[in-house]
This record gives structure tokens, C-alpha cells and sequence, in this order.
């Protein structure tokens, strides 16, 4: 059974600058606090926990003073900075720069619709560290949405502009930019007045063509990802519309030997929250299963 690494997945360029910070900082300190879980994926935290990271959230960043704290790369609202000043905080600052330029768009767009009786809409996952991070740059009072029912909170009388976290799926930016299209004409307002903008990450979008190609090539697919991450849950979407024996797994303990019944090529391939290591785990272990199949 050939079993094979998509050479397109794992880290994109955000999660790896953040990683090396991280790794570089605990060469020579103890410990480094980090302001939520650095990346998306249990394993890898598991990981750098044994290198003396800790994760900390919200409550307990106050509660700290005179240390480092590194800060991930989904990006920060300005309050944790203003904290950090207040209480003496070294950040190290991994936010993606990809973000960082998000969040300044965001900020002047804000600053331009408070003139224009407009409204701020990001396209994401309530609750997530990026999109808090966007929210932010407007005093939290963006509107976000993910479902169509969402879209009841918006004015569809008054200018809307539209941004989407990063990560998530470009079919889906788009199918909600023609929902918000049909609402405005639906209560007479002006197209004019409605500003869309495609904020996702082509290093997140340009995977899913070529993830859609792998999945097609292949009997089987495992995609490997940490549950909690949005890219894996977009991404794996799109395996699954390519090839139905596709399954998800955290790490290589979640494997089931009856998937790969039959097959004679299994295709190996993760979110960008996704380390190598943890792929090639996966590898070696379904390599054994063929072994005995």
C-alpha cells in the first residue's frame, strides 16, 4: 500500500514564524506564557508544553506582571497591548503579518463608516482569537456573522463593508457576499453602498484546488488537524467532496485498520495548523497497517 505526504499541507507561513519564535525564546528561558493555545492542533502545544510554554488565558494575563508573553498568530485586539504596558509585559509578537495588515484595514474602513452611518461585517467564527482580533480594531462592535441567519443583525438600509477571517473557505466568503447582495436589494438599499472585501489568505485558499486534487488521486484520505481548528474543518470539507473514504483524525492513535481495507493508495494531508512530524507519525502507521492488510 503506497502511502503519501500531500507536500502542499502543514504550516503556512503564520503558524511556522510563530513556532520558531517560540522555540527560540525557550532555548534559553524556563518558560514562556503564551496568550491562548499557539496554534490549532493539541499535539504540537503538547509538545512545546514540554519545552516549557504555558498557555494562559485572558483572566490570567492580568494577573501577570515583569515577564514575556508571547502573542500567537491569529493577532491581538489593542487592549491586550494597553495591558501589557500597564502591567510591565514583554510581548513577543508572532502575529501574522497577513493579520497585522488585515487589522489595519479594518481599523481605516471602521474609522470611514463611522462618517457614513456604516457598518463593519466580518465573515467568521464567533468567539475565535483572529476574529476577536478584528473586532477589535472597531471597539467590538463589528457585526460577525457565519450563518445566514447572522444576517439579521445588519441594517440592510445602511453601507455594509465586508471582511473575512483569514482562514476561512473562499466558496463560503462569497456565497455570503451574495446573500448580503440579495438582502440590500431585497430592502431597497443601494449596491453602491455595500463594500466587499476577500481578506482570506491565499495560502489558505490556493490549498483548497490543490487539496481537491490530491483527494481525487488517492483510494483513501486521512487529514490530520487539531479539532478546534477552522482551517482543518474548511479544508477537510473540501476532502470530502473529492473522495467519500475520507476520514479526520487528531494524531495517529484515531486510525482504524478497516479503513484502508481494499486500498492501494492512501493519501496523507492536514490543515496549515498541521506540524510534519505529526503526518509522517501517521505515515508510519498506517505504513504498518498496510504491512499486515
Amino acid at each position: 500500500m503506497e502511502v503519501t505526504i500531500d507536500k502542499n499541507s502543514g504550516y503556512c507561513f503564520g503558524v511556522e514564524f510563530a513556532i520558531q519564535m517560540a522555540e527560540d525564546e525557550l532555548a534559553h528561558e524556563e518558560t514562556l506564557y503564551c496568550l491562548g493555545d499557539i496554534v490549532h492542533n493539541r499535539m504540537e502545544v503538547e509538545r512545546l508544553h514540554q519545552r516549557g510554554l504555558r498557555i494562559i488565558d485572558r483572566q490570567q494575563l492580568a494577573e501577570l506582571h515583569d515577564c514575556k508573553v508571547l502573542i500567537r498568530a491569529h493577532g491581538e485586539p489593542p487592549e491586550t497591548y494597553a495591558l501589557a504596558l500597564r502591567n510591565n509585559l514583554e510581548l513577543i509578537d508572532a502575529s501574522c503579518p497577513v493579520v497585522l495588515k488585515l487589522q489595519n484595514r479594518v481599523k481605516h474602513a471602521f474609522d470611514l463608516s463611522q462618517r457614513q452611518d456604516g457598518q463593519i461585517v466580518i465573515y467568521g467564527q464567533p468567539g475565535h482569537a483572529e476574529v476577536a482580533g478584528l473586532a477589535g480594531q472597531t471597539g467590538n462592535r463589528a457585526i460577525i456573522v457565519m450563518t445566514e441567519a447572522d444576517l439579521d443583525q445588519i441594517d440592510f438600509a445602511r453601507p455594509v463593508t465586508l471582511f473575512s477571517q483569514t482562514t476561512k473557505s473562499t466558496a463560503g466568503f462569497y456565497k455570503m457576499k451574495a446573500l448580503i447582495e440579495a438582502r440590500i436589494t431585497a430592502a431597497g438599499g443601494a449596491l453602491e453602498g455595500f463594500d466587499a472585501n476577500d481578506s482570506i489568505c491565499r495560502q489558505v485558499s490556493n490549498r483548497e484546488p490543490q487539496l481537491a486534487k490530491f483527494a481525487a488521486l488517492h483510494d483513501v484520505i486521512v487529514f490530520v488537524s487539531g479539532r478546534k481548528s477552522s482551517n482543518g474543518k474548511a479544508l477537510f470539507s473540501i476532502v470530502q467532496q473529492f473522495n467519500a473514504r475520507s476520514y479526520f483524525v487528531e494524531n495517529e492513535n484515531e486510525l482504524e485498520d478497516e479503513w484502508f481495507a481494499g486500498s492501494q493508495t492512501v493519501g496523507i494531508c492536514g490543515a496549515t495548523s498541521t506540524p510534519l512530524w505529526l503526518m509522517q507519525q501517521v505515515q508510519a502507521r498506517i505504513e504498518a497497517v498496510g504491512e499486515l492488510v
